[in-house]
Parts: structure tokens; C-alpha cells; sequence
């Protein structure tokens, strides 16, 4: 699985042309090696817009945290984040509103520990086997970069393993991790993230039902059903099941789907307002692609077009694409989420059951 850089794509365009290809690095911020059809004048252009809001949020951002001032929950820090954090705060705005960094301090010595003691032989064996898998062109995970963060990803998922038995290791994980590594430049802070996100955001997506997982590509049907009916009569007439075409959304939280800006950008909201947000960005894409959609004239037509809605310029403008997410979809409460999840997973367990 490869991560996109953000930047519009030309498929056509095999070298990259124009001056601003000899003026950018080949590789991103983040480590990750742009594809030989990456359009670096698109890209500058949109760069320098987007730098500009990121100058603006900066100053904003550190008045916010001066003199050491703890991150609060409110109206003011909710808007803040939806208007994105700026990289250089990122670690912390996750750690401390996910409650990440309250569990890493009241838990000192745990996740050491974790490593020190004794591991299971198949946990270790199945984490090496999906290492060298895991971000193959991003130059920071290779064998020969320097640190590697391949030992670091190792640490945190063979830590998870044991801390959390009932979910040990599952495909997908890797990447989750990776991310939270690249961005937290910490092991044990990213093992704390990744505990909020698989414990109590994205609870039993990983367990070996995947149980929530299938509960809510049931729930974002439910809301595609109500707030975009034309899509969900063309994928009931095809006979085309969500977790064909949306399961890649949800297991790696839109990873190798969108531009590494926009999944960050995401994910700053994630952390800080719970899953409805995945549920808001799946529904902006479908909702915003409508028309797209129901061209398609069999099953594979609208397999084929759920890929073409998560390129373009609309997802690389990641300020733009987080705006319209709280915007095009409508209202949307975790009450409302919590009740369909009741409903959605009843009839799963129904269905397997019998």
C-alpha cells in the first residue's frame, strides 16, 4: 500500500515539467517519494494559498499554547482545530485531546515495559512479516535510511499487541502507526495514539469480527440512504455491498485514499471530535460526487468510480475539502450515529448468527 503525496496527478504526464519541479524536493515533508507523474506547478500553486493559511493558524496556534497553557476543550479550541494545527503542534493537540497523554501519565513505565517482557512468537513473526510492506516509498521506512523507522513501527505495534490481546495485530495497523510515528517522531506517544484510536474511537474495528468495522460501513449506508438516496438506489440496484468500496476508508483511516495533507487534516479532527468525522468526510465524498456516481451502468462502473472521487483537485485542496466536511453532509450527531450503530450491528449479529 503506497501514500500519496498531496498534489494533482496527471496520468498522462510522465516527467515532471515546468520550473517548479527543479525547484521541489522529490520527496515531501514526510518522507514520501512524489510519483513521477506529480504535477509540481499545480502543486506550488496550491502550496502557496495553503501557505498562507498555515502562517495565519501558526500565530494564532502558539498564542493559544503560550506559557505552557494546557489544551482545553471548547468552542474556541474546536474551531482552531477544524481550521487545522499546525504541524509543529500536532503531536500535542492529538495527545491531549484524544486523552492519549493523560493515560501515558498516569501509566509510567508501561509501555517499556510492555517491550521488556516476554513476546508472543507468532505476534512478532506476523508484525516482521508486514514491516517491509509498510510505506515503501517513503524513504524514512527503508532498511537503509538512518534511523530506520521500520524498528520504531516494530516497537509499537509489538507493544500494542500485548497491551491490547483481544485485537494483537491486524493488517492496516501498520499504516495507522506509521502516520502517527512520522508525525509524533515518539514511540510511546504513538503508542498511546494508537490505543485511543483503536480502544475508544474506532472501537473493535481490529478485533478478529471486525465487528465495528462492518457496523459502520452498515451506518454510512444508513446515512447515504437518507441524505444521498440516488446513491444508495444506484448501489442497492447494482447489488453493491459498502465494504467493497468503502472498507480501505475506514481500516486505514484514508491512508493511501487521499493526499497525506488532507488525511492529516482529518485527522486533527478525528482526535479531537470521535468517529462521526470519518463518517462526515465518506458522506462529502459521495455526496459531492453524486453526479459521478450515477453514471455508472454496472457493478463495476461504480466500483471503478468510488476510486476516481477520491483524486483531483477537490480532495488535494485539503483547507477547502475540510471545509466543505462540515458543510455538504448536513447535521450529523453521534447520537444519530450511536442509534444506527445499535440497529446496524443487531442485524449483522443476526445475520451471522444464523
Amino acid at each position: 500500500m503506497n501514500s500519496k503525496s498531496n498534489g494533482t496527478r496527471t496520468p498522462q504526464n510522465n516527467v515532471p515539467a515546468g520550473r517548479a519541479a527543479d525547484r521541489l524536493p522529490r520527496v515531501d515533508p514526510y518522507g514520501f517519494e512524489r510519483s513521477v507523474d506529480f504535477d509540481y506547478d499545480s502543486y506550488e500553486e496550491l502550496m502557496s494559498e495553503y501557505l498562507v493559511v498555515l502562517t495565519r493558524r501558526s500565530i494564532k496556534w502558539s498564542k493559544l499554547l503560550q506559557r505552557g497553557n494546557k489544551l482545553q476543550k471548547n468552542v474556541k479550541v474546536k474551531r482552531y482545530v477544524r481550521k487545522g494545527i499546525p504541524n509543529e503542534y500536532r503531536a500535542l493537540t492529538w495527545m491531549a485531546a484524544s486523552g492519549a497523554q493523560e493515560k501515558l501519565e498516569r501509566n509510567p513505565g508501561y509501555y517499556h515495559a510492555l517491550l521488556t517482557g516476554e513476546h508472543d512468537a507468532r505476534l512478532v513473526e506476523v508484525i516482521r512479516t508486514d514491516l517491509h510492506r509498510t510505506f515503501p516509498d517513503n524513504v524514512q521506512f527503508r532498511k537503509t535510511s538512518n534511523p530506520c523507522l521500520q524498528k520504531t513501527l516494530f516497537n509499537v505495534l509489538l507493544a500494542y499487541g500485548h497491551h491490547d490481546k483481544a485485537v494483537g495485530y491486524c493488517q492496516g495497523m501498520n499504516f495507522i502507526a506509521g502516520y502517527l510515528i512520522i508525525i509524533t517522531k515518539d514511540e510511546e506517544k504513538s503508542f498511546w495514539l494508537l490505543d485511543a484510536l483503536l480502544g475508544r474511537i474506532l472501537p473493535d474495528y481490529y478485533t478478529p469480527a471486525m465487528l465495528g468495522l462492518k457496523t459502520d460501513q452498515e451506518v454510512l449506508g444508513e446515512l447515504v440512504r437518507v441524505k444521498v438516496p440516488a446513491v444508495w438506489q444506484a448501489m442497492t440496484e447494482h447489488n453493491v455491498m459498502w465494504t467493497l468500496v468503502v472498507s480501505r476508508w475506514f481500516i486505514c483511516l484514508f491512508i493511501d485514499v487521499l493526499p497525506v495533507e488532507t488525511v492529516l487534516r482529518i485527522w486533527d479532527s478525528l482526535f479531537y471530535e470521535g468517529s462521526k468525522i470519518i463518517f462526515r468526510v465518506a458522506l462529502t465524498l459521495i455526496k459531492h460526487n453524486e453526479a459521478l456516481i450515477l453514471q455508472a451502468r454496472s457493478f463495476p462502473d461504480i466500483c471503478d468510480h468510488f476510486k476516481q472521487i477520491t483524486k483531483g483537485a477537490f480532495v488535494e485542496d485539503c483547507h477547502g475539502f475540510m471545509q466543505n466536511i462540515f458543510a455538504e453532509p448536513g447535521s450529523l450527531s453521534m447520537g444519530t450515529i450511536q442509534k444506527l450503530r445499535e440497529s446496524c450491528r443487531a442485524r449483522i449479529i443476526a445475520e451471522e448468527s444464523r
